[in-house]
């Protein structure tokens, strides 16, 4: 990994910061995971789901509601599916 993206890694981490534990780990669990081999789309998919609000990622992680984009949705099961 080179510097540049270190600094976006410790960047996103922050973002994925959310004030609830729960997410913040399923959040950084995809950092750790996936993002240093996502591609461009992927990529952007996540930074668009970086955007959503708390009660809307909570809800779509436990499966309550849909993310109305395909993406997101294909995203955020991607990462209800990575192991603990």
């Amino acid at each position: 990994m080179n510097e540049a993206d270190a600094t976006e890694l410790r960047r996103l981490r922050w973002r994925c910061r959310r004030g609830m534990r729960e997410l913040d780990q399923l959040l950084e669990r995809y950092l750790d995971r996936c993002w240093l081999e996502a591609g461009f789309v992927e990529r952007g998919v996540f930074l668009r789901l970086l955007e959503s609000e708390d009660d809307k990622l909570w809800r779509w992680f436990l499966g309550y509601d849909t993310p109305p984009d395909v993406e997101l949705a294909h995203l955020v099961e991607r990462i209800r599916a990575l192991p603990h």
